[in-house]
């Protein structure tokens, strides 16, 4: 009796040391709430949709012990649809993330379908990120700074912290035979941690965007409303520049937190660069031609009224210079919200978010506001009200 006693204690025992050096944890997002839209291709619309705050999904992750520092890890995450049930990402069943690889204490290296170096350093310092959503996001997410599309095929690696200072960098093959440089993408980007000051940087260089990029599956059907073999979306901020052979974005973003109030800031340079190239997309009636370039400003304030409330405030700038031959647009957007935490895991939250446009879009029309990953607007301006619930698991 004694024997099986301590051989069951024994097996118990190896069973905790296995379950201490390997972990696998389901994890989850559910968001769902009542949208309003002033101006939806011109008329008011009030509906319900899922994944404002943040996109709804559910995940799994998972970390091995190797020993000697070295460790494997996965994370494979699905996007949902609350309203219907259907897979967001274009219908992908891991659509926001699904890679394996390896940490060690000079850094993680990871293969797989995973976020760039802008979306790592850059995203967390804009509302769309913090408590306004997608809907408070630069218009059409030009930059991706709010996450809008990933990366296939990605090479990417991770630097572990050396004095508050992270770097890392990402490359994903093209696939393509005879073309090493088809379709490929590689990113840069630091960030630096250091009490309340936070700060970074990043690089994005994409080529042949329409189909690389922006039709590796992104948050919405990106071609619903759009243009026929255009991945851009309906919003006519970018969706006119199908055909660049090469985007690129350039970003920094900074915040400063002090006492219950923190500060925050982001600057990006997006490029269309050479345009009218039929191997990468669409080119629009009476052709495009050259570089249209996005400059594009945000500041925020966000006060933390009490361990429960949180309020914010948030204004962003954006103008295109346009392509050879275009004019130039200009939009202005302000946002504001309140977060209520009920639980650690359940809040309730509501956004508004209103934009100006003016001037000349990417597809040589006048300017029309479009909220981000909304039904544009037929006029100049456009105001989109939420209030949700988001639970997390």
């Amino acid at each position: 009796m004694r024997k099986q006693l301590f051989a069951l204690a024994a097996l118990g025992m190896s069973s905790l040391s296995v379950y201490a050096q390997n972990s696998v944890t389901l994890y989850g997002i559910i968001d769902e709430g009542i949208n309003y839209n002033s101006n939806a291709d011109g008329h008011r619309l009030y509906n319900l949709s899922s994944g404002v705050l943040q996109g709804s999904r559910w995940g799994l992750k998972g970390r091995e012990d190797l020993g000697g520092g070295l460790s494997a890890l996965f994370v494979l995450e699905s996007g949902f649809d609350v309203n219907n049930g259907k897979m967001g990402q274009g219908g992908l069943l891991f659509g926001r993330q699904a890679y394996v690889g390896l940490g060690s204490p000079y850094g993680t290296l990871t293969l797989g379908r995973q976020y760039d170096m802008v979306v790592d350093n850059l995203g967390r310092f804009i509302v769309g990120d913090q408590w306004g959503g997608y809907m408070a996001a630069h218009p059409a997410d030009l930059d991706n700074f709010n996450n809008t599309y990933r990366v296939n095929n990605e090479i990417k690696y991770t630097s572990q912290p050396i004095a508050g200072l992270t770097f890392g960098g990402t490359y994903s093959l093209g696939g393509v035979a005879g073309n090493v440089s088809r379709n490929q993408i590689w990113s840069l980007g630091a960030s630096y941690d250091n009490g309340p000051l936070l700060a970074g940087i990043g690089y994005l260089n994409v080529r042949n965007p329409n189909t690389s990029f922006y039709g590796s599956g992104g948050t919405q059907a990106a071609t619903t409303g759009g243009v026929p073999g255009s991945n851009l979306g309906s919003s006519p901020v970018i969706s006119g520049y199908a055909s660049a052979h090469t985007l690129q974005v350039i970003g920094a973003g900074a915040a400063y937190t002090f006492g219950a109030a923190t500060v925050g800031a982001t600057y990006s340079n997006t490029k269309f660069m050479s345009l009218g190239d039929r191997t990468s997309g669409p080119v629009p009636t009476g052709g495009i031609s050259g570089t249209a370039t996005f400059n594009n400003a945000e500041v925020n304030f966000r006060y933390q009224i009490n361990p429960a409330l949180v309020a914010g405030v948030a204004y962003d700038y954006t103008h295109n210079s346009g392509a050879a031959g275009q004019s130039s647009a200009t939009y202005h957007q302000g946002s504001a919200g309140i977060d209520y935490f009920l639980s650690k895991r359940t809040d309730l939250y509501t956004v508004a978010t209103f934009q100006h446009a003016h001037g000349k879009d990417s597809t040589g029309k006048t300017a029309v506001a479009s909220i981000n990953q909304l039904t544009p607007s037929t006029s100049d301006r456009q105001l989109a009200i939420r209030i949700g619930i988001r639970h997390k698991f």
